[in-house]
């Protein structure tokens, strides 16, 4: 089963520590998927999220301060030192912003499309592998997919986690979900999905006219509509954990994002705020949606 696990619940923080140590073994004492998720930060002020396998962790996207990113991996009782590797979506400042200080210390692989690779000087001088969004890449023991997400960038990508039997999909930063990123994004156990705003409230926000149009339009952000849409497509009976991510500030709310998922296939609120909602399925482990923080590191076990 999985289990999810804020950054600021210490009993939480225990147990998932505790988990690893056991090898992965869940409540029961069953063998347990051997993919997890940490989710450091998502939001438009910064991302970072780090998948463990059985290797250590591939770290997704550095947009905070080498300081920032080891206090979060810390509260999660996280050890830096087994990052393997560090793979980029693309190269906006709140995903790529601490790449190169962590890279001063950081001996792993550095993964990135090569557009992505190229489209900023303080990265063109780092050592990438680069790939073309569709190839398939094998980092510290787990299967990368990368497929094109459509983003106001040269190169988006998102990515397909695999290793003996578990999965988990990634897609941020796009406007939408072109059939290759359906196609490896489903039937994954865990799914972190973009839910980044409600359109109303961006409408009757305080953004420009220019910046609105700019965030509905094919190379913006997702919303939370389009993410339920796409969510029913997705979902399967394996599928145990849907994390809404990049969510906005200014023009979403957490509660609006797990809503509008929980409504897509079903499930039912947890609470009055809306923090999170529970799909129970006969025959399968219950599906749980909710949503990452910008400021609050989790970890989906």
């Amino acid at each position: 089963m999985a289990s999810t696990h804020d950054g600021v619940d210490g009993s939480g923080r225990a147990e998932a520590s505790a988990a690893r140590r056991d090898g992965g073994a869940d409540r029961a004492g069953s063998a347990a998927p051997r993919l997890h998720l940490h989710v450091l930060g998502s939001g438009s002020k910064g991302n970072c999220a780090l998948v463990e396998g059985p290797e250590g962790f591939i770290m997704v996207d550095d947009g905070f301060s080498r300081r920032e990113v080891l206090r979060r991996m810390h509260e999660l009782d996280l050890d830096e030192g087994r990052v393997r590797a560090l793979i980029l979506t693309h190269e906006h400042t709140d995903h790529v912003s601490g790449v190169s200080v962590w890279c001063k210390r950081f001996d792993g692989e550095l993964y990135a499309s090569a557009g992505t690779a190229g489209a900023r000087a303080h990265l063109g001088c780092l050592p990438f592998t680069t790939f073309s969004p569709g190839e398939v890449l094998e980092i510290a023991g787990v299967r990368v997919e990368t497929f094109p997400t459509t983003h106001d960038v040269v190169n988006p990508v998102g990515f397909r986690f695999s290793c003996k039997g578990d999965a988990i999909g990634y897609a941020t930063d796009t406007g939408t979900l072109p059939p290759g990123a359906l196609r490896l994004l489903a039937d994954a156990r865990i799914l972190a999905l973009e839910s980044n705003h409600d359109v109303p409230t961006l409408r009757t926000g305080s953004y420009p006219r220019m910046l609105q149009d700019r965030i509905l339009s094919e190379r913006g952000h997702l919303s939370n509509a389009q993410a339920a849409e796409a969510l029913p497509a997705l979902v399967s009976e394996r599928t145990e954990e849907v994390i809404a991510m990049h969510i906005s500030q200014e023009n979403n709310r957490p509660s609006l994002a797990v809503r509008a998922l929980a409504e897509a296939v079903g499930a039912e609120l947890d609470n009055e705020l809306g923090s999170s909602a529970t799909l129970v399925r006969e025959g399968a482990e219950p599906l749980r949606i909710c949503a990452a923080g910008q400021d609050r590191p989790m970890t989906v076990l």
